[in-house]
């Protein structure tokens, strides 16, 4: 049961709240393109495409720390690594704005900053369609002494944040922040520090982190725990993945189930926690990072797994119906979309 006094109560402790963000801090860089301005390359005869705008956002573990920004976590500290780059300056530029303490944000000499740049076609009644994408990844793994020097950050935040979010981005093992040595040293601090709030969110690797709290999607879910899934999950798969995974990692297993919700596993007990239906469109880039950036959160402020659970769930609803940009919600959309949430669900709230 949670009442309206009690939801406010977790929300109105998040600006006491310290979070780190550990992980692959990429930028997203949408460049927008009028077709009518096209014109034809004098070297190559090819259409040279005209950029009329663009638009910038820390991309990755840059949107798990910009939905947080905007919850009203009142210190987010962001743990990785950039290049010494235009990519990087426009990537830091971005989170000095929402005055981020940006003392582990390593720059690493040779390496790039990931970077999705995205051609926005614009057509003429300023709808917009997505062109091929450009990546910028490092194809490289980072050297020795840089992956030292992040490994220091890491274990000084666990003695100075109330929870730790780790945003594994990268799926090429050592190519990413959290390459196995870092996996080794994050799983470490979850042993010795149980009363720490360490989220996991892995592209895929889920399966390799233990001691942690992780939270996959169904189908990275099923894979770790090499469950083989025929047709739409339902809430008894739900039930098995998060078992096979809670056993492994000894600690909470949230699955997110898209528009159903997320299954919460602690122990022996399994509990369901309903998503918010939504008509009309949705767009989803980014749903998973605003659910961690709800859970972890609530949970330093003393939620209930499942409590936290609800939390991550309200913060998705809103973001997804924010089209074509990287979304987030506020205290008071949350307030007003629980509102909402509490009519439809009465009977588990």
């Amino acid at each position: 049961m949670m009442p309206p006094e009690r939801f406010d109560e977790i929300l109105s402790r998040f600006d006491d709240i310290s979070v780190a963000v550990v992980g692959d801090y990429f930028l997203d860089k949408y460049l927008i393109i009028d077709a009518e301005l096209a014109e034809p390359s004098v070297e190559t005869g090819l259409d040279a495409h005209q950029v009329i705008g663009k638009r910038i956002s820390p991309g990755a573990a840059g949107t798990v720390v910009s939905n947080l920004h905007a919850l009203g976590v009142g210190l987010i500290k962001s743990i990785g690594v950039t290049g010494c780059d235009g990519e990087g300056f426009e990537l830091r530029k971005a989170l000095q704005h929402w005055h981020i303490d940006m003392n582990g944000l390593l720059e690493a000499p040779g390496t790039f900053t990931p970077t999705y740049t995205k051609p926005m076609l614009r057509h003429g009644d300023g709808t917009e369609e997505e062109l091929n994408r450009i990546d910028i990844r490092n194809r490289r793994p980072l050297v020795a002494w840089m992956r030292e020097r992040l490994g220091s950050k890491i274990r000084a935040c666990a003695g100075d944040v109330d929870g730790i979010i780790v945003a594994d981005q990268v799926p090429e093992v050592e190519l990413g922040v959290i390459s196995p040595r870092i996996r080794k040293l994050i799983c470490g601090i979850g042993a010795r520090r149980p009363d720490l709030p360490i989220v996991v969110d892995s592209r895929a690797n889920i399966g390799e982190f233990t001691g942690v709290i992780i939270k996959p999607n169904v189908s990275e879910g099923a894979r770790a725990a090499g469950i083989e899934l025929s047709g739409e999950p339902g809430i008894e798969e739900a039930e098995r993945i998060t078992e096979a995974l809670a056993q492994r990692t000894g600690r909470t297993v949230y699955l997110t189930l898209g528009e159903k919700g997320i299954a919460v596993r602690e122990g022996e007990h399994f509990t369901h926690v309903p998503g918010y239906s939504l008509a009309g469109p949705v767009d989803i880039v980014g749903a998973g990072d605003s659910t961690t950036a709800g859970i972890v959160p609530a949970l330093c402020a003393g939620a209930s797994p499942e409590e936290a659970a609800l939390f991550g769930n309200l913060a998705a609803s809103i973001t997804v119906q924010q089209i074509g940009v990287t979304g987030t919600a506020s205290p008071d959309q949350m307030r007003e979309r629980f509102a909402e949430y509490q009519k439809r669900h009465r009977s588990i709230l």
